[in-house]
């Protein structure tokens, strides 16, 4: 049997780049400078994440939607940094020997905020809400497509049958996007339930004002802690205001003259500011588990589908140097699929990204793309363009002028590539009509099978919600073979060494161009204390903080 408590352990040169993106200037983690906890106030935490189209995370499946869910709707596990599985709403999991059935024992004396049980029908309501087409899910639902049903045994014991063998079953449900929502709630449809979701959490949605602000009061008989929590019971905070903020100059002018107590998203030169001050605003930076931070090369568009133009692609550009130079050193260049804080996230590094624009030439031009007088290649009266659409609001402005420097220095060698700034729904559109060349698609999951969503063949098609999680438009048996394989594997140096195959296919066959660790950035004032990142995708915890005024 696996139980809930299996450890992964990761290379060393993982665990060191841990330690380096997840400290803050003066404390580790948010951790307190001293004092008791003081009971009441309000803190206002300003994101530049987009703002949710809808606050029920089982809609769709985002990272805004993560952001503001995770303070009402909780998961069933949580995951250390180490990459161990902790108890959350569940006390504990358990896989049979054959893989074709989980059994989940849950906690007790827990309710949703409107009263309702926490209990095994809950469980069972939550999965088939997610597995619902009409609900258009898309993280969800992916990560739920081997589970057949949910079978109630006894009030606080969930026994999941599966349809095949998922070692990362415990791992999916340590997202929000997989969280409970109280079935009660969920009988009002989604249009009321996407205003106003009900869970166990530290806090309940108290007003949504659009285009501004969601404003939480504290849950005054919450008991449901994540084991990672740094104390039980309510939160000392009364009120919890997110206020959506998507400009970066103006939500750092906002911490800076007292505004705001926190703020995300924040730039990496005002985080070199910060530190080099060592005034009364701090930092706290957390590596968000599942997919690095990537160019996606569509190889089912015209300019992609020859590997040696996705190969010097790879050569044409010096990402190293842009991350170094942009990043004011709060990140490094990753050669990875997935982040360094998944288990499994290291990747064969053989030159393939080795910035090379003399190769990048020999390669185009043994693709027969020849050079024109304007420097842009042609081949058979064809241009050789790359479009690029990139989301303003996921995309913070380093990123997006990382991938400026892309753009001019592939143009060296002969590509004409178009950026494409867009809001998130368009982005969203563009991405799910195939409108691009390559495209950074943020993927979460406190998983290495992040690499089976996202690379699989199967994620070609789209989930409910319109959107397709395989980017790089590839159907390779090998591949898929692999992933699965992963997917059904409990043990650890197995596992690592099929991840490992299959980034090699991945890196061999020019699909992807990583460039660095998906990152969560929060500044805040020195007023705050007991901040930290909940490990479930590094998402601000404020259930632990409080104001010291």
């Amino acid at each position: 049997m696996l139980s809930f408590r299996r450890s992964t352990a990761l290379p060393l040169v993982v665990a060191l780049s841990l330690v380096l993106a997840g400290c803050s200037s003066e404390t580790d983690n948010g951790e307190s400078n001293g004092g008791e906890p003081i009971d009441g106030g309000t803190l206002t935490f300003a994101t530049g994440d987009a703002e949710p189209t809808c606050l029920d995370p089982h809609v769709g499946g985002n990272m805004p939607q993560q952001i503001a869910g995770i303070h009402v709707t909780e998961s069933l596990f949580t995951m250390t940094e180490e990459g161990e599985i902790e108890p959350w709403l569940a006390e504990s999991g358990e896989m049979s020997e054959d893989g074709m059935t989980w059994t989940f024992t849950l906690k007790e004396d827990v309710e949703f905020t409107d009263g309702t049980p926490f209990d095994a029908e809950a469980v069972k309501a939550n999965v088939e809400h997610l597995q619902d087409p009409a609900t258009e899910s898309s993280t969800g639902y992916l990560a739920l497509e081997h589970v057949e049903s949910v079978e109630p045994v006894g009030s606080h014991t969930a026994v999941f049958h599966m349809t095949e063998p998922d070692a990362a079953l415990m791992e999916s449900f340590a997202q929000t996007w997989l969280a409970m929502q109280s079935p009660t709630a969920m009988e009002r449809g989604m249009e009321e339930n996407c205003e106003s979701p009900v869970g166990t959490g530290p806090f309940i949605v108290s007003e949504w004002n659009k285009q501004h602000s969601i404003t939480y009061t504290r849950n005054e008989n919450y008991n449901s802690a994540p084991a990672t929590a740094d104390h039980e019971g309510p939160a000392y905070l009364e009120t919890l205001e997110i206020r959506f903020m998507p400009d970066a100059t103006s939500r750092y002018a906002a911490l800076q003259a007292g505004e705001v107590d926190v703020i995300d998203s924040a730039q990496p030169d005002t985080i070199s500011q910060a530190r080099a001050s060592d005034g009364p605003i701090k930092d706290l930076l957390g590596v968000r588990s599942g997919a690095s931070t990537r160019l996606e090369l569509n190889t089912g568009g015209n300019t992609f589908s020859d590997p040696l133009v996705r190969q010097a692609f790879m050569h044409a550009s010096d990402i190293e140097t842009g991350v170094e130079t942009l990043f004011f050193g709060t990140v490094e260049r990753s050669t990875s699929m997935v982040a360094s804080s998944t288990p499994h996230g290291t990747s064969p590094d053989d030159g393939a990204f080795d910035y090379d624009q003399e190769l990048a030439n020999e390669l185009l031009d043994e693709a027969g793309w020849e050079m024109g007088e304007d420097g842009i290649r042609t081949k058979d009266g064809e241009r050789l363009t790359v479009r690029i659409p990139v989301s303003t609001h996921q995309s913070i402005p380093a990123e997006q002028s990382l991938i400026e420097q892309i753009q001019a220095q592939s143009r060296e060698v002969g590509f004409d590539v178009t950026i494409d700034p867009m809001d998130l729904a368009s982005w969203y559109a563009a991405a799910g009509a195939w409108e691009f060349d390559a495209i950074t698609a943020p993927y979460g999951k406190s998983s290495p099978d992040v690499m089976r969503i996202i690379f699989h063949s199967d994620g070609i098609e789209p989930a409910p919600s319109g959107y397709h999680a395989n980017n790089i438009n590839v159907r390779n048996d090998e591949l898929d073979a692999l992933l699965e394989q992963a997917n059904q594997t409990t043990d650890e140096a197995e596992r690592g060494d099929l991840y490992a195959q299959a980034q090699q296919i991945i890196v061999d066959g020019a699909y992807v161009m990583p460039l660095y660790d998906w990152q969560t950035r929060v500044l805040y004032s020195e007023d705050v204390q007991g901040l930290r990142l909940e490990t479930n995708l590094s998402t601000p915890w404020f259930a632990d903080a409080w104001i010291n005024e």
